[in-house]
């Protein structure tokens, strides 16, 4: 056998034992994509894509093959990302509205193969998930000009599941009608009462008559089905092209800083921390009827050294002026002062839910 023969034979042998190694990658692949569907989590996490990046070209010494290796290791990702999406087919999404809406967008943003199974309202959505008719609940929770929406929060307070992820999507309102219809026709708009409230300085300067629907992309259709030249509607691009409407003014939102939030619920919560990987969470938190009480809440984040961006009070069901917390903290909740943090708050609150720890993005 000369050097060609014996340099492809033990290529044919290293082959060999890469392909064991591939089959064997490609298991723990699937563990990491079962995870991934049942915590709400999206395929893509470039943040842990270039960690696995760094760490595994410290393993090259030669600068040359270095080069080499980080195609290599991209295109291992890439197959790996392929087979996940293969393997996310059978992942469910529940939302509130129909297609069109901005929900239906945020859900395939984020989960580009799932299936996307459309409900009338945040309850029935949010209760199709916890009785196991979807892997996750992706539902709207605040708005940067209309603020917090208010019932999902109620949600996360009386139910079962856990945040695990949050996507900001850029909203933009339109206001949409039948063809031939034009500004001056139009005596009356329709959308999600959120939707209304972003636009309220423009309603109220054509003085128009509002009338609210479940959601922007229900409105779409509905004005499309009464073919009213008198209605619009105010809602997406997208729902124009999807019922057949036109566009008579882009952009009517009061501020073009407008994005919403929207939280992926399921049923399992992360239960640990991937080096630092979720940067928030959120806290549940009912305080005792006594003076100070909230105070000494406040003063125990603050003295572990936890950012809170935000707190909302809202009202209990059934119970008169009872109220509970919604508090959402930067930092991560997993590390020993997240878990002694936990563990002070318990002896404090009457009731205390970590609701879940996420990473935010944006789409």
């Amino acid at each position: 056998m000369n050097e060609l023969e014996e340099a492809r034979a033990q290529i044919a042998t290293l082959d060999k034992e890469m392909a064991g190694l591939f089959v064997q990658r490609m298991q723990q692949v699937g563990k990491v994509i079962s995870y991934k569907i049942a915590h709400g989590l999206p395929i893509l996490d470039a943040g842990q894509e270039e960690k696995i990046l760094a760490r595994n070209l410290s393993y090259i010494q030669e600068p040359v093959l270095q080069e080499y290796y980080i195609l290599f290791q991209r295109s291992v990702m890439d197959v790996s990302k392929a087979y996940q999406s293969r393997l996310m087919q059978g992942m469910k999404v529940a939302y509130c509205g129909i297609p069109g809406a901005f929900a239906h967008n945020a859900a395939k943003g984020l989960f580009p193969d799932a299936e996307t199974l459309e409900f009338p309202d945040f309850e029935s959505a949010y209760k199709a998930c916890e009785e196991g008719g979807a892997d996750v609940a992706l539902l709207p929770i605040e708005n940067s000009y209309a603020g917090d929406v208010g019932r999902v929060m109620d949600l996360s307070f009386a139910g079962s599941l856990f945040i695990n992820r949050m996507a900001e999507v850029d909203v933009t309102q339109n206001l949409l009608a039948v063809p031939g219809a034009t500004l001056g026709d139009i005596r009356k708009v329709v959308s999600h009462p959120q939707a209304l409230a972003q636009c309220a300085g423009y309603i109220r300067d054509h003085r128009l008559e509002e009338m609210e629907y479940a959601n922007t992309a229900m409105a779409a259709q509905y004005v499309a089905e009464m073919a009213d030249k008198s209605v619009a509607a105010i809602a997406s691009v997208e729902t124009a092209r999807l019922y057949g409407l036109e566009v008579l003014e882009a952009g009517i939102n009061a501020t073009h800083e407008n994005t919403t939030r929207f939280a992926v619920f399921s049923k399992a919560r992360n239960s640990a921390s991937d080096a630092g990987a979720d940067d928030h969470f959120i806290l549940i938190f009912t305080v005792r009827n006594e003076a100070g009480a909230l105070a000494k809440i406040l003063n125990i984040i603050g003295a572990h050294g936890f950012n809170m961006s935000s707190l909302h009070s809202r009202p209990m069901t059934g119970q008169v002026w009872k109220h509970y917390f919604f508090a959402e903290l930067e930092g991560d909740v997993h590390s020993p002062d997240g878990q002694d943090l936990l563990r002070q708050l318990s002896t404090v609150c009457d009731k205390l839910k970590m609701t879940g720890s996420y990473r935010s993005v944006s789409l």
